[in-house]
């Protein structure tokens, strides 16, 4: 079965998936994430892969937004052709292009809206009745096992930010806060985990989640799931993991709650001598393909409602009417 194969299979499946195999899968992507190639994930204190993802500059980017529960857009992305030159997953596969994805796998939002008030109901009830639950979550699994699967084929080259949706135990702390928007999505998503695939299941996601890197910096860009806060220096971002304010400070800033010069301060900071610098991040919407903050420095590109990619082409300024694809 080719890649492609693998992650069409996934996205077709009507079942949920077997808990055994999906346990391994997670336990494998969490070694690759603990463990990942120095020289691009610098470790931090603890001596595990730090917060900090240092990708080389040479190679084209694509830049992928919030994908929630979206199997159908994660598979549209690999088998796209931003750079004329092949799928994405090829260019994977060659080792020839990076691929970042700005996080928030979990919980599918507004197009879901009925079906998470179905959920809910069947919350209360003590999910004797689980059926609208059940397609949540077979969507919500599979997307991020299209994840996991490529992380683990790719390691060097394709890379998860860590999202504020990424919280499967609905903490409250350590850089997470508990969850709800449409329903009580944190609740409900632990206790059917819990009921479905038992607590040990729900822990090592939850390592899995704390293992995802935080910030990313190339040569002319730079990422992170929100608006930075502050201002992060190179040694904070790396040990960012340990730091429950700097987790919090890269996830879950709101439009307009980041220090005025945060960004500005950033992009000098880790992209020096950069031409068209430009820092990515997603986690609110956008009412169109992308919404320019900080002076222009911040390209947001979550829209739920589109499927569309930032790509990044060396030595080609970025230019967000010509760069930010729809699929």
């Amino acid at each position: 079965m080719t890649g492609l194969s693998r992650l069409l299979n996934i996205h077709e499946r009507t079942s949920l998936p077997d808990s055994r195999t999906y346990t391994a899968t997670v336990e494998e992507c969490l070694s690759v994430l603990e463990h990942e190639n120095p020289a691009i994930r610098p470790p931090d204190s603890s001596g595990a892969s730090g917060g900090l993802l240092e990708l080389p500059a040479h190679l084209p980017a694509v830049i992928v937004p919030d994908l929630h529960a979206r199997t159908l857009f994660f598979l549209a992305i690999m088998e796209s052709r931003p750079f004329d030159s092949g799928t994405l997953y090829e260019l994977l596969a060659s080792g020839n292009v990076i691929v970042l994805c700005l996080g928030d796998g979990f919980h599918a939002e507004s197009r879901a809206r009925e079906r998470w008030s179905e959920a809910l109901e069947e919350y209360i009830g003590g999910f004797i009745q689980h059926r609208a639950m059940d397609g949540e979550m077979r969507e919500s699994l599979s997307l991020m096992e299209m994840v996991m699967h490529c992380k683990i084929s790719f390691p060097d080259h394709f890379h998860f930010l860590k999202g504020n949706h990424e919280n499967v135990l609905n903490e409250e702390g350590n850089g997470n806060h508990a969850f709800r928007k449409f329903a009580l999505e944190g609740e409900m998503v632990l206790d059917w985990l819990v009921r479905q695939y038992g607590e040990d299941f729900v822990h090592l996601y939850a390592r899995f989640e704390k293992a995802l890197p935080l910030a990313a910096v190339s040569g002319e860009w730079m990422a992170s799931h929100a608006e930075p806060h502050r201002f992060y220096s190179r040694q904070e971002l790396v040990e960012g993991r340990l730091n429950a304010d700097t987790i919090a400070g890269l996830s879950w800033t709101d439009n307009g709650a980041a220090q005025a010069d945060a960004v500005e301060r950033m992009v000098a900071a880790h992209l020096p001598g950069a031409r068209d610098p430009v820092y990515f991040g997603g986690h609110r919407p956008v009412s169109q393909l992308y919404s320019l903050r900080a002076g222009g420095l911040f390209v947001q590109i979550h829209n739920p409602s589109q499927t569309q990619i930032a790509r990044i082409r060396p030595g080609f300024p970025f230019t967000p009417d010509l760069d930010i694809v729809r699929l």
